[in-house]
C-alpha cells in the first residue's frame, strides 16, 4: 500500500501494487495508474542446485578482458538424482572434451585474489597483478618455475606500481609457502623479462618510509598524536644522509617516538609489527639518534624530553 495522486478521483488516494502484473492500481476507483513497472527490489529466489546455497544471484561474474572468452564461458555442473547421472554422463563428456585454454589463468587469478584479500589490498592492485602475470604468461617463460613465487612477485610489483607498497615479508606471509628469497628472485626475473619485451626500463615506483609508517603504527595501536609525530619525523629524516632501507627507518622512528610517549612499546613488539629484526632497528636508531632534535616535532617532545631517549 502507498499514496499517489489519482486523476479520476482528483486527489491523493491509497494505491495497491500488483507485483505479478507490475501494475499500480487506485484502491478507490480501480484506475491503473502505472503498468508494467520494473520491480527493483531483491529477488529472493536461488537458481543454484545446492540446497544449502540461498544466494539469490541471477547473473554471472563481470567480464575479464585478460581471458580469451572474456570469462563468460559456460560450465555444465552435475545435477542431482538418477536422471542427473544420465545427464552428467552425456553432457559431462562434451564438457570435458572442450579444453579451456584459460584454465591455468583462472586458477592464477584466483590465487592472486586470495592473497590480495588476505592483505586487504584494493581491487586496482589485484587487477594490476593480473595484468602483469598475463604478460609474463604470454611470454611462455614461467614454465618450470615456482608458481607461488611468481604470483607473489606479481602482487609485490603491482603494489609498488600503485604506490601502495608492501614488504616482501608481508607478501611472503600469504604466498603459500614461497620464501622471501624465491619471491625476490621471481621479482627480478619478471622485471627482466618485461623490460626485454617492452624495450625499456620498468617503472616500479619509489619506496618511502612513510608508505609503511601508518600501517605499522596501526598494528601497534599508537595514538593519533604519536602517529602524526612519527609521520613528520619520517619526512624530516629523508633530508638526512642515512643509508638505511625505508622500512628500517620507519621502524627506528616508531621506536624513537614510542620512547617519548606515555604508551611505550617494547622493541620486540615493534619488530613483530614491522617485520624488521631487532638488531636492524637498533642500528637504524643509532644512525637517527644524533638527529633526534631535528626530526622529532616540538609539539610532541620538547628539548628536555629528548633526554629520555635511551642511548644507542
Amino acid at each position: 500500500m502507498g499514496d499517489a495522486y489519482c486523476p479520476d478521483c482528483k486527489r491523493g488516494t491509497e494505491v495497491v501494487f500488483d507485483h505479478s502484473a507490475g501494475d499500480t492500481v487506485c484502491s478507490e476507483c480501480g484506475l491503473v495508474l502505472e503498468s508494467h513497472s520494473v520491480d527493483e527490489t531483491s529477488e529472493w529466489r536461488t537458481f543454484a542446485n545446492e540446497s544449502g546455497d540461498n544466494d539469490p544471484v541471477r547473473v554471472g561474474g563481470p567480464t575479464n578482458p585478460l581471458l580469451a572468452d572474456g570469462g563468460l564461458s559456460t560450465v555444465i555442473s552435475k545435477p542431482n538424482g538418477a536422471q542427473g547421472e544420465f545427464l552428467s554422463s552425456s553432457l559431462g563428456r562434451w564438457q570435458n572434451r572442450g579444453s579451456n585454454p584459460d584454465r591455468s589463468l583462472i586458477l592464477a587469478f584466483k590465487t592472486i585474489a586470495t592473497m590480495a584479500d588476505r592483505l586487504g589490498l584494493v581491487a586496482t592492485i589485484k587487477d594490476r597483478a593480473n595484468e602483469i602475470y598475463k604478460k609474463v604468461e604470454d611470454l611462455k617463460s614461467v614454465r618450470g618455475r615456482n608458481q607461488d613465487a611468481i604470483l607473489a612477485a606479481c602482487l609485490y610489483i603491482a603494489c609498488r606500481q600503485e604506490d601502495k607498497p608492501r614488504t616482501v615479508k608481508e607478501i611472503c606471509s600469504v604466498a603459500n609457502g614461497a620464501t622471501k628469497k624465491e619471491i625476490g628472485r621471481a621479482k627480478e626475473f619478471i622485471v627482466k623479462q618485461l623490460e626485454v619485451e617492452m624495450g625499456q626500463s620498468m617503472e616500479m615506483g619509489t619506496i618511502h618510509a612513510g608508505d609503511f609508517l601508518r600501517r605499522f603504527c596501526s598494528h601497534l595501536g599508537m595514538t593519533n598524536q604519536a602517529v602524526k609525530a612519527a609521520q613528520e619525523a619520517v619526512q624530516k629524516s629523508e633530508e638526512l644522509d642515512i643509508r638505511r632501507s625505508p622500512i628500517s627507518i620507519a621502524a627506528a622512528v616508531i621506536y624513537m617516538i614510542t620512547q617519548l610517549s606515555d604508551d611505550k612499546k617494547p622493541l620486540k613488539d615493534i619488530s613483530l609489527a614491522t617485520g624488521v629484526a631487532e638488531g636492524t632497528i637498533k642500528n637504524s636508531y643509532k644512525d637517527l639518534y644524533p638527529y633526534a632534535s631535528r626530526i622529532i616535532p616540538t609539539f610532541f617532545a620538547k628539548e628536555e624530553d629528548l633526554k629520555n631517549l635511551c642511548s644507542p
